[in-house]
């Protein structure tokens, strides 16, 4: 189903450079050369998420990707109140560092969603230039988001406890219930993936990283309202199997957005990009094909933040039937 040639965890790690963030080190990678597209990565993984992607992405876009402040081989201070609206300046501050100009158009998954989504409200506000957004799988909307049994304990009173006590069985178990039931992670792939939370003893600020599902309730109706102005062509492709954020997330979105464009994955998890990435690919490359020409309205609509739109047909939204090409 994957089709796309992977980069081994070992040789991506060798590709990634360092650069300071608030005292802190975050490694990135770039590549490629054309429009600047931001990659954003979800909880609690890292950039590699985007591996199966990033050679055939480089190949038109400038490709730039960072493992945010307490992910991957990223710095995990033990006692930072990590913050979504910190991990977006992180976003800026790396696009400062590598000169970037030209309006950035963004592909984001899981918590980097809620990173995009406070890009754009930036982007509205003037003070950020984005292109376009991709989300794949994500809570975009928090009423919407049914968070699993073990991020309702990692936010806890406990959750210092079970941060100390999650460990690569506790990865099989809780995140590959996430994905499609015929496109989980290999034992492998959960290797890698136990490696990269666990750098730095990252699994144990866990707790700590998970208050994002919280403070996604602060900036609700500011990002819902950035989302609602048309100013940016959006796309939300989202795998329909994902028990946290699918198909009940891309209704909801229906329900918000206005002429929402969006595709619904059957039989696919969480994690789209790992799991069918030729397919994203094709869906991404179609999306920048046929905004190529978008122009901001004018004058942008403003719905309630919580109002249900009327029946209405759905612009560009689609099921795909079969996810296997």
């Amino acid at each position: 189903m994957r089709r796309l040639a992977e980069i081994p965890l070992r040789v991506w790690r060798t590709r990634g450079h360092d650069f300071t963030f608030r005292g802190h080190t975050i490694r990135y990678w770039v590549a490629g050369q054309g429009d600047p597209l931001l990659l954003i990565h979800g909880f609690p993984t890292a950039s590699w998420d985007w591996h199966y992607l990033w050679q055939p992405l480089s190949r038109q876009y400038r490709v730039i990707a960072c493992d945010m402040l307490g992910f991957g081989d990223s710095a995990k201070p033990r006692d930072h109140h990590y913050s979504l609206v910190e991990q977006a300046d992180l976003q800026q501050a790396l696009l400062e560092h590598l000169d970037v100009q030209s309006p950035v158009h963004v592909l984001a998954h899981d918590y980097g969603d809620s990173v995009a989504q406070e890009l754009l409200a930036r982007h509205n506000e003037g003070r950020f230039e984005m292109g376009s957004c991709v989300f794949l799988n994500g809570g975009l909307f928090p009423e919407t988001h049914r968070a699993l049994l073990v991020q309702k304990l990692l936010l806890s009173p406990v959750g210092w406890l079970i941060g100390r006590t999650f460990d690569r069985g506790s990865l099989d178990r809780d995140f590959s219930r996430v994905f499609g039931a015929s496109t989980r992670p290999s034992e492998s792939e959960l290797d890698d993936f136990w490696s990269l939370i666990s750098a730095n003893r990252g699994h144990h600020i866990l707790n700590r990283l998970v208050s994002y599902i919280p403070e996604r309730v602060v900036h609700r109706d500011r990002w819902v309202r950035a989302m609602q102005q048309g100013r940016v062509p959006l796309r939300f492709i989202n795998g329909a199997f994902d028990p946290v954020s699918g198909e009940h997330m891309v209704e909801r979105y229906r329900q918000l957005v206005p002429n929402p464009d969006t595709v619904l994955i059957p039989d696919i998890g969480r994690y789209p990009h790992t799991e069918t990435p030729a397919l994203v690919l094709r869906l991404y490359e179609a999306f920048r094909a046929a905004v190529a020409d978008f122009q901001p309205a004018e004058s942008a609509p403003f719905l309630l933040h919580d109002a249900k739109l009327p029946d209405h047909p759905f612009v560009l939204s689609s099921t795909i039937q079969s996810a296997s090409y």
